[in-house]
């Protein structure tokens, strides 16, 4: 019996998982399709008022381990409210960041113990795994360059600067590296379309029944 996949984006700031994200799904949709187009922090009316609050630019004093347990909740919620629903009624599934932003901002970028922040990753996401984790790979002057271009003024993580996101990034491939299996990295400097082009090639090539697994 078919079952939907799960996809999730993730990438430094400014490296373009939103846009990527909404180019999956409107694939997916003129396919004909229904799925379900995600996003966190948020997602819920607990998720939005969370995210408001952790990405606040005057919240300077917001300790790491409060960043990584607010993400968390707002992340259970997501994921009890309205990922596992829609996979369990055979809903394709693409959400614009998930469990990987906690270990690589809060782990890699910010130092936390990783088996910390894995464990309450799991504590928030249980068995709810993405199928595939498409990872934008790009220079962090390149993102920080996409984000300056951006109209509002830059949130609380945005503003922890380049050195911040260069650990993130780097934690992103060692997260890409160590789940070959279940893991895409794409080089995001390259134009959108090509990257959306190479994403669903890939995703065919895996997946023949795509947006389904078969």
């Amino acid at each position: 019996m078919a079952s939907a996949l799960f996809i999730v984006f993730e990438g430094v700031d400014g490296s373009g998982t939103t846009t990527q994200s909404q180019l999956l799904f409107r694939h997916i949709r003129e396919l004909g399709h229904a799925a379900l187009l995600a996003r966190e922090p948020g997602g819920t009316s607990i998720g939005e008022r969370i995210r408001n609050l952790v990405l606040d630019p005057n919240e300077e004093q917001m300790a790491d381990v409060t960043e990584l347990l607010l993400y968390a909740a707002s992340r259970c919620q997501h994921v009890d409210q309205i990922i596992r629903p829609a996979l369990a009624a055979d809903q394709p599934v693409v959400c614009d960041r998930y469990a990987d932003s906690s270990l690589a901002y809060q782990g890699y970028g910010r130092g936390l113990d990783l088996a910390l922040v894995g464990l309450v990753n799991k504590l928030a996401t249980g068995d709810c795994l993405p199928d595939m984790t498409v990872y934008l790979d790009l220079p962090v002057k390149a993102a920080a360059a996409r984000r300056g271009a951006r109209a509002g003024d830059a949130d609380r993580v945005e503003r922890a600067g380049e050195e911040l996101q260069e650990r993130v990034k780097q934690g992103y491939r060692q997260i890409s590296e160590q789940r070959p299996g279940s893991s895409l990295l794409v080089d995001a400097s390259k134009d959108v379309q090509q990257q959306s082009d190479f994403i669903r090639a890939e995703l065919d090539r895996r997946w023949p029944s795509f947006p389904f697994k078969g």
